[in-house]
């Protein structure tokens, strides 16, 4: 297994996981495997299977988050140093950002990294990557309540409380966002940026973190910073 995979959940966009991809090849200089977490009812399916053999789940609820930490669990089975999330809408520009976030991590020891977007920068980890005995440890890499928005938030507050959150300033992996002006607004966008889920993903973290789900997985973090 590498020493750290990015896992994409992504649906009805191949075309961006194989500019995903070719930005992975043109800047990787670690140990880094890219794994495109995909639906098994997606109906472009054996055009993801073109651009490189995904990761394919039973995803129902067509959730991201669902789909990110089934992969991630997954992962686990042959653990790497490090497991990281990125949308199919991220683009890694700096060479070697990948050994940067690796050194980042080594250094913390137990840990959570991210670079600049180049959108959100320090504000918010709209791509990240976390050492495996985080995940292991949470059972997750999200809040299972969540569908697709307040992740980021999560690992904000999740590094921050437990003390081991790293920003990388100079290392870019840029959010090619409609909101940004990078992307066209298309059919996934309206879905997951619709304001029933933004109701839902806000009201499922505000009610996750008020009733001390935030403090109880810093809490095993923090466990983790302490016995290594």
């Amino acid at each position: 297994m590498a020493d750290l995979v990015i896992i994409v959940p992504t649906r009805g966009r191949p075309a961006a996981a194989a500019a995903l991809a070719q930005a992975f090849k043109k800047t990787c200089t670690a140990d880094t495997h890219l794994l495109f977490a995909v639906d098994d009812d997606d109906p472009e399916l054996a055009e993801y299977r073109r651009v490189q053999p995904p990761h394919t789940t039973s995803n129902p609820e067509h959730s991201m988050v669902a789909c990110l930490n089934r992969a991630a669990r997954d992962v686990l089975a042959y653990p790497p140093f490090a497991i990281g999330f990125m949308g199919d809408d991220h683009c890694p520009r700096t060479a070697g950002w990948d050994a940067a976030y690796l050194e980042a991590l080594r250094d913390l020891g137990t840990g959570i990294v991210y670079g600049n977007d180049l959108l959100q920068g320090a504000n918010l980890p709209t791509q990240v990557a976390m050492t495996a005995d985080i995940v292991r440890a949470l059972g997750w890499m999200a809040p299972p309540a969540l569908r697709h928005l307040y992740v980021d938030n999560f690992w904000r507050d999740l590094g921050n409380t437990a003390g081991c959150l790293r920003y990388l300033p100079d290392v870019v992996v840029e959010h090619r966002h409609p909101v940004a002006g990078k992307a066209q607004w298309d059919a996934g966008y309206a879905r997951v940026n619709d304001g029933a889920v933004y109701a839902h993903d806000e009201a499922a973290y505000l009610e996750f973190a008020g009733r001390g789900g935030l403090e109880a997985a810093a809490a095993a973090v923090r466990a983790l910073c302490g016995a290594a």
